[in-house]
């Protein structure tokens, strides 16, 4: 068992003032944190995902901003991997699964933004593609969605998600659990 930890989209279009903002998103960012550090003092592999914008009608993490950086609570160290993405799935087109193949990767720890979104798709396609995966659930945030005229509340959208991943994509913990 070789373990990575993948630290997906924590930018600064999800904070406050951002153009996308989440519903815990500092909290989440600093269980990140705190999980980033436990794989930095066992000295294992940090790899993090930034999501770019390739259409301007995305509206959020659009190239050269400042929202489009990764959060400085979480900020990469000089020689950890930082893969860019413009799809919510980690995987897609990115050289993700090549970079964790070549260091020989079984085992991925989750953090990182929008559950419902890019959490959610890497998750599954890394399951899909035989790794085992664990999501920091504490360590990601979501947003309110709307469906047929009606809200769902950012912390039911966190919890509906964060079941259908445990079990058979992955197993939910939590920051004090890792």
């Amino acid at each position: 068992m070789k373990q990575a930890l993948l630290v997906i989209d924590i930018q600064n279009d999800y904070f406050k003032g951002g153009l996308m903002e989440l519903v815990g998103a500092e909290k989440a960012a600093d269980n990140a944190k705190t999980v980033i550090s436990k794989f930095r003092r066992e000295k294992l592999p940090v790899i993090y995902i930034q999501h770019v914008a390739s259409r301007p009608e995305a509206g959020f993490f659009l190239p050269d901003t400042e929202g489009v950086k990764i959060n400085e609570r979480v900020k990469p160290l000089e020689d950890e991997k930082v893969i860019v993405k413009h799809f919510p799935n980690s995987f897609i087109r990115t050289g993700l699964q090549e970079h964790l193949d070549s260091m020989g990767i079984t085992d991925i720890t989750i953090v990182g933004m929008m559950t419902h979104m890019c959490v959610d798709a890497t998750v599954r396609a890394a399951r899909d593609m035989g790794y085992n995966t664990v999501v920091v659930g504490d360590a990601c945030a979501t947003r309110d969605l709307i469906i047929d005229g009606d809200t769902v509340k950012a912390e039911e959208v966190q919890k509906s998600f964060l079941a259908a991943l445990n079990h058979f994509y992955s197993t939910v913990k939590s920051t004090n659990e890792i």
